[in-house]
């Protein structure tokens, strides 16, 4: 079911109202960042994880969103890749989110907040001398 609350589109055309539900924002923002380099996995809210435990895909895991009218703030939790710079890694993502969201909602995005909650070793493989 849609939620009625996020307006996109308020001209009196006769045509009607866009509406998208914040769960669509969350997986716009979520397949942005899990493209960019240095991002291992999004981190599980807890309903994320009560999905997940009810055998659920949930895409928009460890991703909040703040919609209003014309604008969203979004928030992000996100794991790492041990060794790359994270400072640049969620640059990068604050702007690939930005991006992805005001090309497909026509929202204006005015903050992107990146948690690096977490830091992982993707390759497992030991240097053995």
């Amino acid at each position: 079911m849609m939620s009625e609350k996020y307006l996109l589109d308020t001209t009196n055309d006769g045509e009607g109202n866009i509406k998208i539900d914040d769960d669509v924002i969350a997986t716009i923002a979520a397949v942005a960042a899990e493209q960019v380099e240095g991002v291992v996995e999004l981190q599980s809210t807890l309903k994320a994880s009560v999905t997940d435990m009810l055998g659920v895909k949930n895409l928009s895991k460890g991703i909040k969103v703040n919609v209003g009218e014309q604008e969203t703030i979004i928030d992000i939790y996100v794991t790492v890749e041990y060794g790359k710079n994270i400072v640049e890694i969620s640059k990068v993502v604050q702007e690939k989110v930005k991006e992805a969201i005001e090309t497909m909602t026509s929202l204006e995005v005015v903050e992107v907040n990146v948690h690096v909650s977490g830091i992982a070793i993707v390759d497992k493989e030991k240097v053995r001398a």
